[in-house]
């Protein structure tokens, strides 16, 4: 690799900027405006340049080192559909996919990706955003690509589709290809969590893991402003517990040696996902540490995109800009 770099805005507890890194990029600056995924941030990577910042108060010219990057990148909060628009948050959402786009003006990167709901893709709902982005970027020089990704297809255990975004500078993007699926089977729960669930001893961990032989509903991570910490709507909450699983909370600690699992008996005889458990189903390291409590670190991590997603988007990018010798910035 030739020491790429980027930028990331509503980087949150890290998945994209960790894949990013994974695939060979190197960041210049990433920003968020919660304090706890700045504090995840900064105790998982000290030497990372990371800013506390609303997006939309965000001025480039203070910081010179966001310019000319080779990737601007943002996972950002996903929009809801127009049924939904007249909620504030829904309109906060909206408001930073265009300003991610606007702030292309200003770093002027060769690449730009952004991550949101599968329907940003090609749903009718989105097509203002796409044309925005399109009226935007294309008299900068950028082509496009519109496409869905599934997380499962990229040994993440869990189905979680994402719309993705990719503009790429004229004269490389006809390089660029979205990413294949580097699996052939899926991962499931069970394997994924067998290991920490037997770690206090827990007997039947092995019995829970071979009933959990699917991969895991979509995380969400809900909002601030509302709810709980939980696995999800109802219909999710209804197949984890065809898994064993009891979906309206989380747990503290694996099950210990006397846990009795018997989903019959109801939720309390269920096992509970912990925060640290969500974080290996979204694809994330064991080393790396999300910050505060159970349920904003939960948060955190439901609103991530899965690493190994971002590492095969990343890698997809690297390749276009890398591939022809004219697409190589100068020097």
């Amino acid at each position: 690799m030739g020491g790429l770099t980027f930028v990331d805005v509503c980087a949150g507890a890290g998945g994209l900027a960790l894949g990013l890194e994974q695939a060979g990029f190197e960041p210049r600056l990433l920003l968020d405006d919660d304090e706890r995924a700045v504090e995840t941030l900064r105790s998982n990577r000290p030497h990372w340049n990371v800013l506390l910042s609303d997006l939309l108060d965000f001025d480039p010219s203070e910081h010179p080192e966001s310019y000319d990057v080779d990737l601007l990148s943002a996972g950002l909060p996903r929009v809801k559909s127009n049924a939904t628009i007249s909620r504030p948050d829904s309109v906060e959402e909206e408001r930073l996919l265009r300003a991610t786009v606007l702030l292309t003006h200003a770093i002027k990167p060769r690449a730009v990706l952004i991550e949101n709901v599968p329907g940003l893709a090609h749903a009718d709902d989105h097509q203002p955003f796409r044309d925005f982005a399109r009226a935007e970027l294309a008299h900068l020089g950028y082509e496009f690509s519109w496409f869905v990704v599934d997380a499962v297809d990229f040994g993440v255990p869990q189905n979680r589709r994402s719309g993705v975004l990719v503009a790429i500078e004229r004269g490389c993007a006809d390089a660029f290809r979205p990413p294949a699926p580097t699996v052939d089977e899926p991962m499931t729960v069970g394997a994924a969590l067998v290991h920490s669930m037997s770690t206090r001893g827990w007997p039947d961990a092995a019995r829970w893991a071979a009933q959990a032989d699917r991969p895991a509903p979509t995380l969400v991570g809900g909002s601030k402003n509302r709810g709980g910490a939980d696995l999800g709507p109802t219909g999710s909450k209804n197949k984890w517990a065809t898994m064993g699983v009891n979906g309206h909370t989380l747990g503290n600690e694996v099950p210990d040696v006397d846990f009795v699992w018997d989903p019959e008996l109801g939720r309390d005889h269920m096992v509970k996902i912990t925060p640290e458990q969500a974080a290996i189903l979204q694809g994330f390291p064991e080393s790396w540490t999300i910050s505060g409590p159970k349920t904003p670190r939960y948060r955190q991590i439901g609103h991530a995109l899965p690493p190994p997603v971002g590492r095969a988007l990343g890698r997809a990018v690297a390749d276009a800009l890398e591939g022809d010798p004219a697409c190589l910035p100068a020097g």
